[in-house]
């Protein structure tokens, strides 16, 4: 397949089912849904993945505190957590893998006997200390007191017989590879942490576990299982045909999507995502990922989100009181992708209100009453406004580039920019005092119009970010039976005014953004 068809694949991390999914979780697989939504939009075809971690001792353990075996505590967890809190969501991946699905375990083996055929594996013996929470062999330098830096407890002292990949042989590579291609680990102190680790000395990898057996065997040696994170690694690539016949579904499919264009990692488990896994990709010399972009902490009370610390917030906890288009809308929005942000329900609550019902919602309920008022609920004849269009054009270019880049923050903020800009022009024009003089009708058709086909233009720029909310609006437009779902409408077509039709009707919908007051308990 021509690289000209390639599809714009994206991967979030795959999660561990030790518990439910909290805002830290939500955060990373938002962001992947909202950059894939643009990417559509853009007339993009897209392959969005994202899936559960279900391998290691960690899950193992968890479903054993909870008295359950690993495949029915992991079975359970996906069904009445995961898959459902993405749903409530709203969520759009085009595949979700579980790396207890035989299609990945099947091409995870089949993988690993292919770099040992290739002389990547051998035998060794691992002494070390291992922490359970990372499911990570650590170096010195990661330990505080002998607790692992990111989770505060204790490591275990680990000794086993275990199979190696030969991580080191790749390090030069590596180091060229991000010297070539610094686009390919974002941001820049990403890479730079990278670069870092690579030139400080890295070990051989340690990749079977020989004391328990909740994991995917190895083939060739069935007494061990796959190391969890050299299994995970490769769901990206097992989701979509990993090794299958060229001319199979699963080889086409490989063909059509990979590499990642994007994937997407919250910080604490960037190496393995910029180390490990390109090694692993270049030992079978397979492309590797062209962008892997590291997110910062979402803190609570200065601490990274995390269920082991007690600062895990359920994104339910958030979406009852604010609504799931205002969560989507206030982390991509607050915090600038690939920095540390801390959450506080004092500044959703101020963003909700000041941006989201009077700048945004509000102009839009204004809107929709004035024309049902003075133009019998019908959008009047098409009109132009320089000013605005030109604005306009300024604004879809400014939040594409944004977007493109990760930049959620910037391009949100262009198209609010924008917003804000449409409310100024209702406050000059001022149509409720030309309705007053019936000789001003011409003239106040003009501005209803030119409100409604600006508001038209911020339905679709919205879209990705708040895809309910704005099908709302676009119905409450008439633009869903008169130009077609707000999904098909194209970024590149966005900033050319005048597209509303004249004489489509307007109703009033529901409040876009209710008072706080209403939803509180």
């Amino acid at each position: 397949m021509s690289a000209e068809s390639k599809s714009f694949y994206l991967t979030t991390p795959i999660y561990y089912v030790n518990d439910a999914p909290h805002i830290g979780h939500a955060y990373t697989t938002v962001a992947g849904d909202v950059l894939t939504r643009w990417h559509r939009q853009r007339g993009e075809s897209v392959w969005f993945l994202t899936g559960t971690d279900e391998h290691g001792q960690k899950v193992m353990n968890t479903a054993n505190l909870n008295g359950s075996s690993p495949q029915e505590w992991c079975d359970r967890l996906v069904e009445t957590a995961w898959k459902p809190n993405w749903a409530n969501l709203n969520i759009a991946y085009d595949d979700f893998i579980r790396t207890t699905e035989p299609r990945h375990m099947e091409r995870v083996q089949r993988f690993l006997s292919g770099l040992k055929d290739q002389g990547h594996i051998y035998s060794g013996k691992y002494e070390g200390p291992y922490c359970i929470d990372c499911e990570e062999f650590k170096l010195p330098g990661d330990l505080d007191e002998g607790k692992c830096k990111i989770h505060g407890r204790q490591v275990e002292m680990v000794s086993e017989e275990n199979w190696f990949f030969r991580l080191s042989a790749f390090v030069p590579q590596l180091l060229q590879h991000y010297k070539d291609h610094p686009e390919a680990c974002e941001p820049a102190s990403a890479r730079n942490e990278v670069i870092s680790f690579l030139e400080s000395g890295v070990q051989d990898l340690s990749i079977s576990r020989s004391t328990f057996d909740w994991g995917i065997p190895v083939p060739w040696d069935v007494k061990q299982v796959i190391y969890v994170w050299f299994d995970a690694l490769l769901n990206y690539a097992t989701a979509v045909g990993l090794g299958d016949s060229a001319d199979s579904p699963g080889g086409k499919k490989f063909a059509s999507v990979w590499p990642p264009d994007v994937h997407l990692v919250g910080k604490d488990i960037l190496r393995f995502h910029a180390v490990i896994w390109p090694a692993m990709l270049m030992a079978a010399n397979l492309p590797l990922p062209k962008k892997v972009f590291a997110h910062g902490w979402l803190l609570v009370g200065g601490e990274k989100m995390s269920k082991s610390k007690l600062t895990g917030i359920a994104p339910s906890d958030i979406t009852d009181h604010f609504g799931i288009d205002a969560f989507r809308y206030y982390f991509l929005r607050a915090i600038p992708f690939g920095s540390d942000g801390s959450f506080s329900w004092e500044d959703m609550g101020a963003r909700y209100t000041s941006e989201l019902a009077n700048d945004f919602g509000n102009l839009a309920s204004r809107l929709i009453a004035m024309i049902e008022k003075y133009c019998d609920g019908k959008i009047p004849a098409i009109a132009f406004d320089d000013t605005l269009q030109a604005a306009l054009n300024v604004t879809v270019s400014d939040a594409d580039a944004a977007m493109i880049a990760l930049d959620f923050q910037g391009g949100i903020n262009s198209i609010m920019d924008f917003c804000k800009r449409v409310n100024g022009y209702v406050t000059e024009q001022q149509p409720w005092v030309l309705a007053k003089d019936p000789a001003n009708k011409v003239e106040l058709d003009k501005v209803l119009y030119n409100t409604a086909d600006a508001i038209r233009a911020l339905a679709v720029l919205f879209h990705s970010v708040m895809p309910a909310t704005t099908e709302t609006l676009w119905e409450s437009l008439g633009a869903d039976e008169s130009m077609g779902p707000i999904s098909m409408q194209r970024i590149g077509d966005v900033a050319g005014w005048g597209q509303l039709p004249a004489g489509s009707k307007v109703t009033k919908g529901a409040v876009l953004f209710p008072r706080l007051e209403e939803k509180a308990e």
